[in-house]
This record gives C-alpha cells, structure tokens and sequence, in this order.
C-alpha cells in the first residue's frame, strides 16, 4: 500500500502518506460537468477558493478550461485544430483567480489544472506550486520542459484519447485496461525524466473518466494500488464523475444521477481510492472529504491493524 514520501514542489516539499492530503476544486468555467458558471467571475472564485481553504482543504486544483467528455481539449487527434479555449482566454480567467488567492492567503498552495504550456508558465509565474496535466505531458510538448525550468511539482494524469473521442472508445478488459493505463504513465514518466524533472517531483493520477467507460472505472479502482509499482505517489480523482452517476440510475428513475446527486457515492469512492493507495484526492466538497479521509486514514494506520 501507500508509503511515506517526499513531493518537491516550486518553492516547498510536502510529505504524502502519513495523511491524506485534500485538493479543493475551482472551475474558473462556463461549462465543467459539475459547477460550469459558479465560479467564472475572479471574484466568485476568490470567495470559493477561500471557502474551501476554510473548510480545511490542503491545497485547490484551478482550471480554467472544461476537459469534460465531447469537449475538445487539446485539439482533435492528428489535426491542427485549435482547443476551445485559447491559451490566452484560458490565462484571462486563470491569472486574476491565482493572484486574488495569493493576495488573501499568501501561503495558498495552488495546482494548475492545464494542457497548455504557455498557460502553465504565467501560473507558476504568478505563484502556483504546481501543474496538473490531464494529458500527461501529450498534448504540448513543451510542457515538460517548463514544469523542468520551474522545478515545480506536477501531476501526470492518463488520458486515454481525446474528450471528443471517449463517447466512441471499445471497452477493455480489466488486464487490458491496468496494462493501458501503467504504460501511459510510464510513458508520461520517461518524458519528464527526459526534460530533466526529478521523480520527486511527480505524482500520478490514474485519470477516472477520461477515456475509461463506465465500469472500467469500478476495475481501474479495484487495481489502483497496482499503479504503485511506477514508485510515484498517487492522486485520484472521482468527485462527481459520471460513472457514479451511472450506477446511481436505479434511484433516479434509470436515469443517470446529476452531478449534485453524486455526493455520497462521491465519497464511497473516495473512501476506496484513499484504502487502494491514493495520497491525494482531488474534490468538489472539502469538508464531507476531509470527515470520511480521516476514517480511512485511520484503517491505514499501523496501529489499527494489531491484534
């Protein structure tokens, strides 16, 4: 299972392990799954981040460009097509957010949750600790190289294809699956190697919903503590994802659960993602987060496994 370890960020190193940390999410959108337009006004997201801060959350993921199923980040495969949101749009609503934190609560340790190199660099630029890359290092390859000259912490996530493809991917077997995702974090692995970035550096998220089909979320989870082997801490993030939705259905009429119905399942899920490994959990709802990390910390805990 998880082990006590050191994650270098910019200007800090945090310990993962002894505790789970937890990672507060502000969408700085029109249009995420779960809270697209709360949040869009600097000033809304201010409040919220604070908020979260508040409720005790560790450190906040910003993004500030939906990565939801059909949308098209990053481009479509093999086209010069340009993403949805430009890396200028995509600074104007991230930059005011980061630096309306740091001016409230100087010692925020914020993530950036972008594709973009050059958005990623005005971030760190501006203060932020770290670069959560949903695309692990794919979709710009400059990316790794900025994350290098910054010495900033970053999360490699597996992506498999492009949101605009996930609707259509074929379903994998559950060995099928772990090996696909392994490899694609491997890979993501020996690009930031290559760039210079020093293991201690990274953590590694497993990526649930971007491109898994439904039940293969449930066999990624069940397997998570497998990813362990790569030697990288693990962050996972399941709040509110739609396969939760799914299986919710027969309490909504067979209809998927919306995003605000999620909540319990949210935590259930939570609750096997921290006892399958993951140091870090990335959430909508920081204080239900913190209540139920805590009971599973507490069965990780060396003393209650005594006889």
């Amino acid at each position: 299972m998880r082990a006590s370890t050191s994650w270098r960020l910019r200007t800090r190193t945090l310990t993962l392990g002894a505790r789970t940390l937890v990672m507060g999410i502000v969408n700085i959108t029109p249009d995420s799954f779960s809270d697209g337009g709360s949040f869009l006004a600097p000033e809304a997201a201010v409040a919220h981040a604070v908020q979260l801060l508040g409720e005790g959350a560790d450190l906040l993921d910003l993004g500030a460009e939906s990565t939801r199923p059909g949308s098209r980040a990053g481009g479509a495969q093999g086209t010069p097509q340009a993403p949805a949101v430009s890396a200028e749009e995509e600074q104007a609503r991230l930059l005011p957010v980061v630096e309306g934190i740091l001016k409230v609560r100087p010692d925020t340790i914020l993530s950036v949750d972008t594709y973009k190199a050059a958005t990623a660099r005005a971030a760190l630029a501006a203060g932020a600790e770290i670069v959560n890359d949903v695309s692990g290092f794919a979709w710009d390859t400059e990316m790794a190289a900025v994350c290098a000259a910054s010495r900033c912490g970053a999360i490699l996530m597996h992506t498999r294809g492009r949101p605009e493809d996930w609707r259509a991917q074929p379903h994998l077997a559950s060995d099928e699956l772990l090996f696909t995702v392994r490899a694609g974090l491997a890979a993501s692995l020996a690009v930031a190697a290559a760039a210079g970035i020093p293991p201690e550096s990274i953590a590694l998220d497993p990526g649930y919903g971007f491109g898994k089909r439904f039940g293969e979320n449930y066999a990624l989870l069940a397997r998570q503590a497998e990813l362990l082997s790569l030697g990288r801490p693990l962050m996972a993030g399941v709040s509110r994802k739609s396969f939760l939705g799914r299986t919710l259905a027969p309490l909504h009429a067979g209809q998927d659960a919306p995003p605000d119905s999620r909540e319990t399942a949210s935590l259930a899920a939570l609750v096997t993602a921290i006892l399958h490994g993951a140091s870090i959990v990335r959430v909508h709802s920081v204080r239900p987060s913190i209540e139920a990390a805590l009971i599973a910390d507490a069965i990780l805990a060396p003393g209650s496994r005594r006889g």
